[in-house]
């Protein structure tokens, strides 16, 4: 989700994108649909080569037992129409409801236990303990589709699993329906708003700077990220203090840490200098789902019209 991070910063990226706290999300709109099932053939179109994060993968026939160690992954599964073709998918995998939820690890994967699903097919955003060689040797190809660090990356690992589950049909329509779909929400917001913001990761607390992913979504709207005059960017994802934000007074803060940490407008005015900050007195606190706010497949255009809904609101008030 951004080229250079500091081992602390990646670690807490990783910690972040696979924690969750096991509730269900919003349904999404019609255009990112997770159910409709699978058109293609058994056999049609391959054995296909994917180039994935790993390098080109050959998958030789159509997988009927796909294993996700990502919940990224899974959510695109599901809303290409491969669901069907998903046996068993990580513990930190949400969404949808009917993804089948199991106790694989991403963060810590379990070979045997992988093995022991008979995949024909996995799906990895990190290659943890060397997970990818590790099946490849026991012939199980492997899809490494690591965080995207900007849209054209979320696009392109959309299109790699339709191409690699025979579905290839509806991710290119997924993904032609999520830019159409940005474009519209961009082109609705103020042109003119002048807004700072606070995005927060965590009660430590942790920010996201505008060369992240996350503040690219941010950047489409305008806004100045207070994040990015930190005094150690720690690669995009800085620690910063109550005093920092305090003195900085956002217009807006974007809470995603509101169901891991359970963060809202009322707890964040009991910290030390808060209760003054504008955000809070002009009640611009922006809870966010922690879930959406931390993965990189279909719904990440949900939370850019949650961003560009509060933005024309401020603007309008």
């Amino acid at each position: 989700m951004r080229p250079v991070r500091s081992a602390l910063a990646g670690a807490l990226f990783a910690a972040l994108t696979l924690a969750g706290c096991g509730q269900s999300s919003p349904a999404p709109s019609p255009t990112l649909s997770p159910t409709a099932p699978a058109a293609a053939t058994p056999s049609a179109g391959f054995p296909v080569t994917v180039e994935a994060g790993n390098g080109p993968v050959v998958v030789a026939k159509r997988p009927e037992r796909i294993v996700s160690l990502s919940p990224s992954a899974t959510e695109s599964l599901f809303a290409i129409g491969a669901g069907p073709q998903v046996v068993a998918v990580d513990d930190q995998s949400t969404y949808p409801a009917e993804a089948p939820k199991s106790d694989l690890s991403g963060f810590k994967p379990n070979v045997e236990a992988i093995i022991a699903r008979k995949p024909d097919l996995v799906v990895v955003a990190n290659d943890i303990g060397g997970v990818v060689a590790a099946l490849g040797k026991v012939g199980v190809p492997v899809l490494l589709e690591p965080a995207a660090t900007k849209f054209d990356e979320a696009y392109d690992q959309i299109t790699d699993l339709g191409d690699a589950t025979g579905n290839g049909d509806r991710a290119a329509e997924l993904v032609a329906g999520m830019r159409k779909r940005l474009d519209e929400i961009t082109a609705a917001a103020p042109k003119d708003a002048k807004l700072t913001y606070y995005h927060e990761l965590d009660t430590t607390p942790y920010s996201v700077t505008s060369d992240t992913f996350l503040g690219q979504i941010y950047g489409l709207f305008g806004m100045t990220n207070i994040a990015d005059k930190a005094p150690d960017p720690a690669g995009g994802y800085p620690k910063l203090s109550a005093e920092f934000v305090a003195q900085a007074d956002p217009d807006l803060v974007f809470l995603a840490d509101t169901k891991c940490c359970a963060q809202s407008k009322e707890t964040l005015a009991k910290r030390p200098g808060w209760s003054r900050l504008s955000a809070i007195k002009n009640d611009r606190v922006i809870p966010l789902d922690d879930d959406i706010a931390s993965r990189w497949g279909p719904r990440v255009v949900d939370l850019a019209e949650q961003i560009g809904d509060a933005v024309q609101k401020v603007s309008a008030g």
